[in-house]
């Protein structure tokens, strides 16, 4: 079981006891879909799905290092929210990074700086054939352009009016981080004091 304590949270492995939690953050019209690639379509999570998520969970079918943890308050272990992983290209050793804070009333606390920190730092940790890491967004979710650049990732790339929410377009926006400029920033490794 991989576990990460952090100050505010623990980035932990997906229980069994979490689905049910998941599959409710997961219902059509949660306010995190509004900023969580609003511009695709969000599926709500079937019986079927939740059914191999418990098989995986149970069997110990996960990744070393993982493709995704939750995060989880700290003081109650309950599901908050989750941070991922995925290659842009595996070729070339390039992967990008999300997370999503599903309960909005944990929002604006730094629970997200903290989160992403710890996950960053993993990943850099796990994986030291990686140089670099990306994050992806779009112009109208200000508060992960804010966290990017809290956490040292610098704004390479603005793809203008590429994305269309509610009719309206936005620029897409790609952040990285090296890991040399992650190691200046935190060299003893983050931590969210």
């Amino acid at each position: 079981m991989t576990t990460i304590d952090g100050s505010k949270i623990r980035l932990r492995d997906m229980h069994v006891d979490d689905l049910p939690f998941f599959a409710e953050w997961q219902e059509i019209g949660q306010a995190w879909q509004k900023l969580d690639g609003p511009y695709y379509p969000h599926n709500a999570l079937t019986d079927e799905r939740k059914e191999e998520m418990r098989a995986r969970i149970l069997g110990g079918d996960l990744p070393d290092p993982r493709t995704r943890l939750i995060i989880a308050d700290h003081t109650t272990d309950q599901l908050i929210g989750m941070v991922s992983r995925y290659w842009i290209s595996e070729e070339t050793q390039w992967t990008a990074i999300g997370i999503v804070l599903y309960d909005p009333a944990q929002w604006g606390k730094g629970i997200g700086y903290e989160a992403l920190g710890l996950w960053s730092q993993y990943l850099f940790n796990a994986m030291p054939q990686i140089v670099r890491l990306d994050l992806r967004t779009w112009s109208g979710n200000v508060g992960m352009m804010k966290l990017a650049e809290k956490l040292g990732y610098l704004e390479e790339a603005r793809f203008r009016m590429a994305r269309i929410v509610e009719g309206t377009y936005y620029d897409g926006l790609g952040y990285g981080v090296l890991r040399e400029e992650w190691n200046l920033r935190y060299p003893q490794g983050f931590t969210a004091e």
